[in-house]
């Protein structure tokens, strides 16, 4: 009977008018993500009958978002790996990568370098898998790039892989070198696992034992964005070492059930003994507007080959989040620019009081923010406090892209960030400047928004009557805009929130 061989790494990641029109007369059944919304590069690890799975965070603070479940379907985030960043880095936080070894949590991941802006692979330890991470600084550091770490137990030797000349004018490799066995430097030189000499990209690799070959799991193509090209591909070679074997059906997992360019994806074993592979994917109606979501499949074999079966679908709807200041109730998971604003956020007598600092580039000031399910929401809050600073909502794609309403003064103020140059849509005044103002933002299917404002009991739409602005500009190469609230004005200023709500609309 053939058996796989139990590797401990996870025992315990005009144009756009053409495409909306393509996206209407798509008929394959939709499978539910489930971890929906922006998870890129996820990674799995189970501790006894819980699972943990990890995802890039790119440019968003904190860093690296942690969810857990018990069910492989039904996943709650429990926080980041990293509050704050680890001082030897500056952006980029993609691809984490969670491994158990004796005792220890690790995370290997990749990181811009603060003093050269090459891409590095880091990693931090911990005793549990969701908390307590200390940072260990760089661990790898290869050329113009050295990102998507996996490491893999080998009959007791630790190895740990990696791509290379991604930015170089030669082919991509995926490079592997002996790990030492505290996990925490390289043993030996590199060597070379497979060689991209199609000139396709390759990336994302992930590595299994099956009897007598090991079998590397790559994703091939585009990563990101509306003209992605990912896909799932395997190679097998009876050495860690190479050299491998490709697959002549590759690849093996490719755009299905409402859903492009899978890829980027690590195992997990169930307690049954059957393995999972949790990966990213587009929404093909969405798409980049809620990023790319978490996905898990089975892994089969049909003969001496992997066969993905078809993707678990979630079973719930996406929730509503509802954050009223006025109770004490379970954390919301803000996230915000780290690179361009450092906000200050306080809970004190029923309000929560936004400010903070922020850097010349962030026209939009402080962007407090949640990721989104789906690309059809509302967002409303009640802005309580009246001064001359910003104060109200915002959907954030970075600081040259943004939309928002807002209360500022004695006025409501409908705005737009594009390309940098801020520009307002519709002003009107309050009906009393000392009370409080509702606002609220629609964001719906076609990619367009929509603002009101009111005082009394009827909503006051800005601009005029079922006016829609396109913001299909908003998000950027690798990530999807964040709805939430937005503050900015001069130092000793602050915005006071009542409540926040994030409700989905049938996309």
């Amino acid at each position: 009977m053939s058996k796989i061989m139990k590797l401990d790494f996870n025992k315990i990641t005009p144009f756009f008018v053409v495409y909306l029109g393509m996206c209407q007369i798509l008929l394959a059944q939709h499978t539910n993500a489930v971890i929906p919304g922006d998870f890129a590069d996820p990674s799995i690890i189970r501790q006894e009958n819980t699972y943990y799975a990890i995802g890039t965070s790119s440019e968003w603070g904190p860093h690296f978002p942690i969810f857990k479940s018990t069910d492989l379907n039904n996943w709650q985030q429990v926080g980041f790996l990293f509050e704050d960043a680890p001082k030897w880095t500056k952006g980029s936080f993609w691809a984490p990568e969670y491994y158990f070894h004796k005792g220890t949590y690790y995370v290997y991941y990749t990181a811009r370098r603060k003093s050269d802006g090459v891409s590095c692979i880091g990693v931090a330890t911990s005793r549990f898998p969701d908390r307590g991470f200390k940072d260990q600084g760089v661990l790898i550091e290869y050329g113009k790039e050295a990102i998507d770490a996996f490491v893999v137990n080998d009959n007791g030797q630790l190895y740990i892989t990696w791509k290379a000349y991604g930015l170089d004018k030669r082919p991509i490799e995926i490079l592997g070198c002996q790990l030492s066995d505290d996990g925490l430097s390289l043993m030996g030189k590199p060597f070379t696992m497979l060689k991209d000499t199609r000139g396709a990209g390759i990336e994302g690799q992930s590595i299994l034992k099956k009897d007598r070959y090991y079998y590397l799991f790559y994703s091939a193509g585009a990563c990101c964005g509306l003209e992605c090209t990912y896909n799932v591909r395997v190679a097998r070679a009876e050495a860690i070492e190479g050299p491998y074997e490709e697959y002549d059906s590759n690849p093996i997992l490719s755009d299905l059930d409402g859903w492009k360019c899978p890829g980027h994806g690590t195992f997990v074993e169930d307690k049954d003994g059957k393995s999972f592979y949790i990966y990213h994917a587009y929404n093909k109606k969405s798409h980049v507007f809620t990023g790319r979501e978490g996905h898990i499949s089975e892994l089969a074999w049909k003969g001496e080959w992997p066969v993905f079966g078809k993707a678990i679908s979630a079973k719930f709807a996406y929730n509503d989040s509802h954050h009223d200041f006025r109770k004490n109730e379970e954390q919301a998971y803000w996230q915000w620019d780290f690179r361009n604003m450092q906000p200050q956020i306080q809970r004190q007598n029923g309000q929560l009081l936004l400010s903070g600092k922020y850097d010349v580039a962030s026209s939009a000031g402080i962007a407090l923010t949640l990721r989104p399910y789906s690309v059809a929401y509302e967002i409303s809050t009640l802005v309580l406090n009246n001064n001359e600073a910003i104060k109200g909502l915002v959907v954030y794609g970075d600081e040259n892209a943004s939309i928002g309403v807002a209360s500022e003064g004695d006025e409501v103020v409908f705005w737009v960030i594009k390309d940098g140059k801020r520009e307002v849509l519709d002003r009107q005044p309050l009906s009393k400047k000392q009370y409080p103002v509702y606002l609220k933002m629609r964001i719906s299917p076609d990619f367009t928004c929509s603002a009101y404002w009111k005082q009394s009991n009827e909503w006051q739409e800005l601009v005029g009557k079922n006016y829609k602005y396109a913001i299909d500009f908003l998000p950027p190469w690798d990530r999807s805009p964040r709805p939430g609230l937005n503050f900015k004005g001069p130092q000793g200023n602050e915005a006071a929130f009542q409540f926040f709500n994030l409700d989905y609309l049938e996309p």
